[in-house]
């Protein structure tokens, strides 16, 4: 039994996303720096799960961290799952959505507000929602 409630098997995931889609959000990926769709992206509205539809993130705590990848200071409450992360020879923490457990990113303690959090987040594991 998975700890995600909206899980998926590797095959149905392989039928819902793209090659690319997949090797991000299952296999834990990572798009290229300053590669991604909402980067720079400012319009309001919510982050929402590419794999289930889950709202992750609020526009309100997007910031441009300079890193190459689109950051908020805070995730929307109960929506992220955190595990740790040792690959590539660095201690990280991974984020993932805590409904389909897909690979989002990871968060860091350099964060330039008072959270001191910075979400690094994959867009192609993000869908935008305008309000």
């Amino acid at each position: 039994m998975s700890d995600f409630p909206k899980a998926k098997s590797k095959k149905d995931w392989q039928k819902k996303l793209t090659k690319w889609e997949y090797h991000i959000l299952i296999e834990k990926g990572t798009e290229p720096p300053f590669s991604g769709k909402y980067n720079h992206y400012q319009l309001p509205g919510a982050y929402s799960c590419k794999g289930c539809g889950q709202s992750l993130f609020d526009s309100h705590h997007k910031f441009h961290s300079g890193c190459g990848w689109p950051s908020f200071d805070q995730p929307i409450k109960n929506s992220i799952a955190y595990r740790k992360d040792t690959s590539l020879k660095m201690n990280r923490i991974e984020i993932l959505c805590k409904q389909c457990g897909i690979h989002l990113g990871h968060v860091f303690d350099d964060g330039p507000t008072h959270t001191k959090k910075r979400y690094c987040v994959n867009s192609t594991s993000l869908i935008h929602n305008e309000s």
